[in-house]
C-alpha cells in the first residue's frame, strides 16, 4: 500500500482505531523527547511527571506546556532530538519580535510532511494531473517549500512562483493556466485588485481551487474570494513550530472547518488563562503535541490560535473551527475584547467597502482609540462612502459593543501585502508598530 493510500485509509478509520494509534504514538513521542531533548527531560522532571505516567490520552494534561519562549531560549538547535548529521533541513520563523524559532527535519520528517500536504490537497479537491501555482514565500518560511513538496508528492505539476512580483504572478496565471493556487488570502486579494486594474476578469482565469492559509480569514472572506474568482476557497492550517502547512485541512465537499490530521498531531483546547483542558466544542487556545516528529518533537505547544474542536464530518478525524484570532492579536478597547477578524466580517457586509483594511490603535489621551481604515470599492460613489462610514461604525457598536472611528479611503490607498496582511497597527507606544499576531497579550499560563 502506498503512503498516500495508507493515509486515506486512516482518514476514514473508526475513532477507536484513531485513538489507539494516538496513544501508541504519544507514548513513543513523550519517551523519545524525554530521552533526547534536555529541555523536555528537565521540564518533565520539574513537573514531577515521566512518560510512563501516560496510560490514557487524558493523562497528557499532566505534562508541561511548551511556549515559543522555550524555543527561543534554546536557540538555535537546543530543541533538536537528533545529531546534526541527521538533520536534512532547517526552517525558522521570521524572528521579528526576537530570536526566530528554529525547526529541524529528518528525511523521515520531510517525507511525512510531503505526505500530509498531499493528503491536504486531495481533501481540497486538487488532483494529481493539476497544475498548482505556489505563491507562498520560499526560504526559511515553511509555506513555499512545504506546499511545493506536497504538491509534487501528489503528482501535480508545480509552478514555484513564490511571493511578490504581482505582475509576474498574473502573467503566469494567464499563460500557464494553473488549476489551483496556494497563497495567503490577503495576497490573493492583492492579485485580484491588480487583475481588475489591468482589465482582466479574475472569474475567468483557469483557477478552480484556492488553498489559502498562513493567516486567519473569515467565512465572509471565503464568499468574497469565491465570488471574485469563481473558485472553491478552502483553508489550510499549519505553523512552523509544529511542522508547517498541512497540520489540518478543510475538505472541499463540506467547507465546515479543518480536519486535524490526528494520526500525526494530537490537538487540545485549553483555557488561555488557567491552562485547563477544555472539552470539545468550547473555544480556547489550540495546543499541539507531535506524534511522529523525529528531528524536533514538540510537546503541548501553545499556538496562541483561538478555535474549538468539533466532531469529524467529511473525515473521521476531528475538525478545528476556522481560527477566529490569536490570544496575542486581541485588542482590548475600553474593556471590550475584539479581533481584526471580527472587523473583517463586518466590513464584508457593507457593499461599498473592499476587504482591504487596517485597525489602528492610538492613545491620544488617557484612553485607547481605534480607527478602522478601509478601502472603498472601485464603483463606490462619494455618497456610498459616506454612508458606508456610518454603517460600519453602527455595526461595530451594535455587534461588538464599542465605538470606533472609521476612515474610508480610496481604492489602492493601503499598502498591499505579498504575504501575511498587516491588519493591526499599534501606535500606543512611540516607535511601536506591530503586524498581525503582535498585539496586546493577556494572561497566559505557559
Amino acid at each position: 500500500m502506498t503512503s498516500i493510500a495508507a493515509a486515506q485509509n486512516i482518514e476514514f478509520a473508526s475513532r477507536d482505531r484513531i485513538s489507539s494509534l494516538q496513544l501508541e504514538r504519544l507514548q513513543w513521542s513523550l519517551l523519545y523527547s524525554y530521552n533526547n531533548v534536555p529541555h523536555y527531560r528537565k521540564a518533565f522532571d520539574d513537573a514531577g511527571v515521566h512518560p510512563r505516567d501516560l496510560l490514557d490520552l487524558s493523562d497528557l494534561s499532566k505534562f508541561p506546556f511548551t511556549a515559543k519562549a522555550d524555543l527561543r531560549a534554546n536557540y538555535p538547535f537546543g530543541m533538536f532530538a537528533v545529531p546534526q548529521d541527521q538533520v536534512s533541513r532547517i526552517h525558522a520563523s521570521s524572528g521579528t519580535t526576537g530570536r526566530p524559532a528554529v525547526v529541524g527535519y529528518t528525511t523521515g520528517d520531510l517525507n511525512n510532511w510531503a505526505d500530509l500536504v498531499a493528503r491536504s490537497l486531495t481533501a481540497a479537491g486538487v488532483k494529481p494531473s493539476d497544475k498548482v501555482h505556489i505563491a507562498y514565500g520560499y526560504g526559511l518560511f515553511t509555506g513555499g517549500l512545504g506546499a511545493h513538496y506536497g504538491a509534487e508528492r501528489l503528482g501535480c505539476t508545480v509552478i514555484p512562483m513564490s511571493g511578490g512580483m504581482t505582475e509576474r504572478q498574473i502573467q503566469l496565471i494567464e499563460d500557464f493556466e494553473p488549476d489551483a493556487i496556494m497563497v495567503t488570502p490577503s495576497y490573493m486579494l492583492t492579485i485580484v485588485d491588480a487583475m481588475i486594474a489591468k482589465g482582466i476578469d479574475p472569474a475567468k482565469t483557469s483557477l478552480r481551487t484556492g488553498v489559502f492559509g498562513a493567516e486567519p480569514w473569515t467565512e465572509e472572506m471565503r464568499t468574497e474570494l469565491e465570488k471574485q474568482l469563481n473558485m472553491d476557497a478552502v483553508d489550510i492550517y499549519g505553523l512552523s513550530e509544529v511542522m508547517g502547512p498541512g497540520v489540518a485541512m478543510e475538505c472541499v465537499e463540506t467547507k465546515d472547518g479543518l480536519h486535524v490530521w490526528e494520526d500525526h498531531f494530537y490537538p487540545e483546547i485549553i483555557d488561555p488563562v488557567t491552562g485547563e483542558v477544555l472539552p470539545d466544542g468550547e473555544e480556547g487556545e489550540l495546543v499541539f503535541t507531535s506524534l511522529t516528529k523525529e528531528a524536533m518533537p514538540i510537546i503541548r505547544y501553545c499556538t496562541r490560535d483561538l478555535t474549538r474542536l468539533l466532531p469529524g464530518t467529511a473525515r473521521s478525524m476531528r475538525r478545528m473551527q476556522k481560527v477566529t484570532g490569536r490570544t496575542d492579536d486581541m485588542i482590548i478597547l475600553r474593556g471590550v475584547n475584539l479581533f481584526p477578524t471580527q472587523i473583517e466580517e463586518l466590513i464584508l457586509t457593507v457593499p461599498a467597502l473592499a476587504p482591504q483594511f487596517q485597525c489602528i490603535l492610538d492613545r491620544p489621551g488617557r484612553t485607547d482609540e481605534l480607527t478602522v481604515r478601509v478601502e472603498s470599492r472601485l464603483d463606490a460613489s462619494a455618497t456610498d462612502r459616506s454612508g458606508a462610514t456610518a454603517e460600519l461604525q453602527k455595526l461595530v457598536k451594535n455587534r461588538i459593543g464599542v465605538t470606533v472611528a472609521v476612515d474610508v479611503v480610496e481604492p489602492g490607498a493601503l499598502e498591499r501585502s505579498i504575504g501575511k496582511a498587516k491588519r493591526l497597527i499599534d501606535n500606543r507606544a512611540i516607535g511601536r508598530s506591530v503586524g498581525q499576531g503582535g498585539g496586546r497579550r493577556v494572561g497566559h499560563v505557559p
